[in-house]
């Protein structure tokens, strides 16, 4: 599967992961720049900051959309090539967002990005996943996780670096190198595999589906955030939920779905879905609460928020080093037990941090949450194709990329929409560090409950995939 690079490592193992991971963290890096540099944004557009996060709300709105058209089109046309075109549509995209010079034409090539995002994120790990053997897939995604975890946390700060002393335009336009790499780098290293017979378009069911879907992520993101009036995202909500209901009787017995639903026969993927979308709406959702945490609850400034949370980095990168070992000694199935736990277990100490709590306390905590979170989204991404076959895994990929979309819009709404509860009961308009420790406390438990789904797991769950087989 391609010759051994440094430390013996085959270079499907090291090399196709990084490969991907630039492409995803060019998308996870343009989705937290452009959140911080939106109200630079607004004043050169003249535009309401309030309403330019349509140019946000746009981008995951064409993600839902798109995400499950992408196993299909991965199929039909092949993945290194749809992986390809996607790098090439989302930097054109950016390249339009730059140019922008009014907020209709930000919000439009923001969808233009969204395609491209939405083809990236699933045919990309769709891409790692035909190159490299199960066997090593522990090692692959671990060097695949690591990009995607840093993208987000160096995002604030150079959106605000750049929106300081540049122009916003160059949020954009540092993805056109990045994407032209990427483009190169995937026509020179990944071979193209694709299905011979690729199976028919299900129109109607992406059109239920892509609808259902719209309106559940619209719904979540503006959930507490008095963007919308509460009717209104009340109906999207139940309108999402209906179209979602109603794709799911759609799809029963149909051979070419848009979404195969009968994947979750399969009892890995199944667990994978359920549980780990509990588990990211917890630990997600962290992400919109920490930076608000420091600077509304404890009152500290974006750059001293900012470096507090990068520390969180470092414990991604020491479970690089360290997550096949791991793996290979504990197996899936107690790691996601004892992780779920351990990370509602974080979750619970961040919420009862106080204004006067020692930096380096904070820096440890962060530290933890780190390592452990990112162990288990690797456990959780191996784990999920070790039992799918090479004819399903364009399927698999687009379902687990869905799952994991909305659950992350599910936990930043859901965050967004206890914190606005607690200002309700309080009648008060300002954050309180109090706030943060119910806030937290909910998804703590929300997190650790996913535990009880992993228990489903047969004790030897995805052993050609963590090595106890070979080992054992």
């Amino acid at each position: 599967m391609g010759r051994p690079v440094s430390g013996g490592l085959p270079r499907a193992t090291v090399l196709i992961p990084l490969i991907v991971a630039s492409a995803l963290f060019m998308e996870n890096l343009d989705a937290t720049v452009i959140t911080t540099a939106l109200p630079a944004i607004a004043r050169s557009l003249n535009e309401d900051p309030l309403r330019l996060s349509l140019a946000v709300t746009a981008y995951l709105l064409s993600l839902a959309v798109f995400i499950p058209l992408s196993g299909w089109v991965a199929d039909r046309y092949g993945a290194r090539r749809v992986f390809r075109s996607a790098i090439v549509v989302f930097t054109c995209g950016s390249m339009l967002c730059g140019m922008a010079l009014d907020m209709p034409e930000l919000v439009a090539a923001r969808i233009v990005q969204g395609i491209g995002g939405a083809m990236m994120v699933p045919v990309g790990r769709l891409v790692l996943l035909r190159n490299v053997p199960k066997s090593e897939l522990v090692t692959a995604i671990s060097y695949l996780t690591v990009p995607a975890l840093l993208a987000p946390l160096i995002g604030a700060p150079l959106g605000g670096l750049i929106a300081t002393y540049a122009s916003w335009r160059w949020i954009f336009y540092i993805n056109l190198p990045i994407g032209m790499l990427g483009y190169w780098l995937v026509s020179r290293y990944i071979a193209e595999v694709r299905e011979a017979e690729p199976r028919q378009l299900d129109l109607r069911g992406w059109g239920l589906l892509g609808a259902g879907l719209a309106g559940l992520v619209f719904g979540f993101e503006t959930l507490g955030k008095a963007v919308l009036p509460p009717v209104l995202v009340a109906g999207l909500l139940g309108a999402g939920a209906l179209l979602v209901g109603a794709y799911v009787l759609y799809s029963r017995g149909r051979a070419h779905a848009i979404l195969d639903l009968s994947l979750l026969r399969i009892p890995t993927f199944a667990v994978v879905i359920s549980a780990g979308s509990l588990f990211r709406i917890g630990i997600g959702a962290s992400s919109l609460l920490m930076p608000l945490l420091f600077q509304l609850g404890f009152g500290l400034t974006p750059f001293s928020s900012g470096v507090l949370t990068l520390s969180g980095t470092i414990g991604a990168i020491l479970m690089k080093l360290l997550a096949q070992p791991i793996v290979r000694r504990f197996g899936f199935r107690p790691l996601l037990i004892v992780n779920s736990l351990i990370g509602g277990g974080f979750l619970l100490a961040f919420g009862l941090l106080q204004p006067q709590s020692p930096h380096a306390l904070i820096v440890t905590l962060m530290l933890g949450i780190g390592f452990f979170s990112s162990l288990q989204f690797t456990c959780l991404n191996a784990i999920a194709y070790a039992d799918i076959s090479e004819s399903r895994m364009s399927q698999a990929t687009s379902f687990s990329s869905t799952a994991q979309q909305l659950s992350l819009s599910v936990g930043v709404g859901l965050a967004a929409q206890l914190l606005h509860l607690r200002l309700l009961l309080r009648h008060q308009l300002t954050l309180l560090p109090p706030d943060f420790t119910w806030t937290f406390g909910v998804l703590a438990a929300i997190t650790a409950l996913s535990a009880l789904l992993y228990l489903r797991l047969a004790p030897n769950a995805g052993g050609s995939v963590s090595g106890r087989q070979a080992a054992g």
